[in-house]
């Protein structure tokens, strides 16, 4: 409690374009070594850089995504630094000018909101691949990846905990896969965060020295890299030593953070604009065909979600994980308001979704737009239990019936004779003969014992084998147990 702990991210997002952002090599993933580099990417003396017009649109979507500033004008810089998979011996960036400014994200972390504001996103090339496994004293050199277009955005100092940043990592994630604008394939290195981190005494206004910690492809590494370094750095102070500037590595292994580097500060990259390409001038009408044709934004289905369904913040939000689950859960919905009025459909939907489909991909390893339940199928399951056809018990078994064949809800209700038992007359005589063949349980009930009251309705579904409407049951024995 001592210790205050400062995070900013940086995170580069590969934008989905199919060629690079100043060439025309393409961006597809897994090919051999060097045959998709261009003499742009292998920057040969005399070639020229184009931009690539899809790379400004995709910059564009996120600028009115997250309400930063789109600048018509922005600049292509020289971002210079020595490194073997780097030709040119540059980066081709923004640093002054870039082409999005400000604009933020709201999280949900620790049960509320918060809002991450949004210093910049710029547009830049990656650099290529350095390979140490090919042979035992040198190291290869794979070009694929020069050139792919990248959107980097920056925050502000505003994420205070390990828990916040993953929180701000995954609903940026949602936010660019859904917008259209990165495929999101973190182990093909589509999106990859640095986390800048320092921490200082809780009377110290001051912001600590950070060190930044390098390309972490997955939520689970941000998390604990970041844990280990914030560790680590009050460990250090605490005993005296002083926190250096520093771009360090994080090993999955060990757990831990290495030295990289000393950090560079932006005046050791030597920034110029780049002479081979113009200012980017946007023309307004672009922008505006561009924000004519945006989506419905995550935050926006979000609430509507929460107002028009009456979900939960954390129902919605998990909702809107995707626009495949979206679209899902969307789906369901009208196909049980087509089946008639069934009060309450849209929370027991979300409730299934969240719970047994989710549990079911899982297990599976199956993404929601390859569920082999059609949503309709879901749609009707529900619509079961809501006119008491099925108790929650026996739509599980049916559930399992139905995700992947080509079988009914109402053809496997009938095949196995699952129909619920809701009859009160029906009812009636199997609690009288419950209560009959079990008088022990009823005089531990009549001496206080709630157990027993329970152990009475597990001896009901049983020899009705879960059929018998659980409510009712209830509601008739308690009746006849005090009458």
């Amino acid at each position: 409690m001592d210790w205050i702990i400062t995070i900013g991210l940086e995170t580069h997002v590969q934008l989905a374009t199919s060629s690079k952002i100043f060439s025309e090599a393409s961006t597809k993933f897994g090919r051999s070594p060097n045959s998709q580099a261009s003499f742009i990417d292998f920057a040969l003396p005399g070639v020229l850089p184009v931009i690539n017009e899809k790379a400004v649109e995709y910059a564009i979507r996120f600028g009115f995504a997250t309400g930063g500033k789109i600048n018509q004008n922005s600049i292509f810089a020289r971002k210079n630094y020595f490194y073997p998979d780097l030709p040119k011996g540059y980066q081709i960036s923004q640093y002054e000018s870039p082409i999005i400014e400000g604009g933020d994200i709201q999280i949900w972390s620790n049960g509320s909101e918060k809002t991450i504001r949004l210093t910049r996103a710029h547009l830049e090339e990656d650099a290529g691949k350095s390979l140490h496994d090919k042979h035992p004293t040198q190291s290869a050199i794979d070009l694929n990846r020069a050139g792919t277009p990248l959107l980097e955005i920056v925050t502000e100092p505003d994420i205070s905990s390990s828990q916040e940043a993953v929180a701000y990592a995954k609903t940026l994630y949602e936010l660019v896969t859904w917008i259209g604008i990165c495929s999101g394939n973190m182990q093909e290195g589509n999106f990859r965060c640095d986390a800048n981190v320092s921490v200082r005494k809780t009377l110290n206004d001051d912001l600590g020295t950070r060190r930044e910690i390098k390309n972490l492809n997955s939520f689970k590494f941000l998390q604990s890299a970041i844990d280990y370094e914030a560790a680590w750095q009050m460990h250090q102070l605490e005993n005296g030593n002083r926190i250096n500037q520093a771009t360090v590595l994080y090993d999955s292994v060990k757990n831990e953070t290495r030295l990289m580097r000393t950090k560079e500060d932006a005046h050791d990259y030597r920034y110029f604009a780049d002479p081979d390409l113009l200012p980017l001038e946007i023309d307004p009408q672009f922008t505006e065909k561009i924000k004519s044709e945006m989506c419905e934004l995550p935050s926006q289905v979000k609430d509507r979600f929460k107002n028009q369904y009456r979900l939960t913040d954390i129902e919605s939000l998990q909702l809107v994980a995707s626009q495949a689950i979206a679209s899902y859960f969307e789906k369901a919905v009208r196909a049980a308001r087509d089946l008639g009025k069934l009060n309450g459909v849209e929370k027991i939907i979300a409730n299934w979704i969240l719970g047994e489909v989710f549990a079911k991909l899982k297990k599976q390893e199956l993404n929601i737009d390859k569920c082999p339940l059609d949503p309709e199928k879901l749609a009707r399951l529900v619509a079961r239990i809501i006119d008491g056809t099925l108790s929650s018990n026996l739509a599980k078994k049916v559930f399992e019936d139905i995700w992947d064949s080509d079988q009914t809800v109402d053809g496997v209700i009938s095949q196995k004779g699952l129909k619920q038992i809701t009859n009160q007359s029906e009812i009636e005589e199997l609690v009288s003969s419950a209560i009959a063949n079990n008088a022990h349980l009823v005089a531990e009930y009549s001496a206080g014992k709630e157990k027993a009251f329970n152990a009475l309705i597990g001896h009901i579904m049983k020899a009705t084998k879960g059929k018998a409407n659980p409510a009712q049951v209830s509601q008739v024995l308690k009746s006849k147990l005090t009458s």
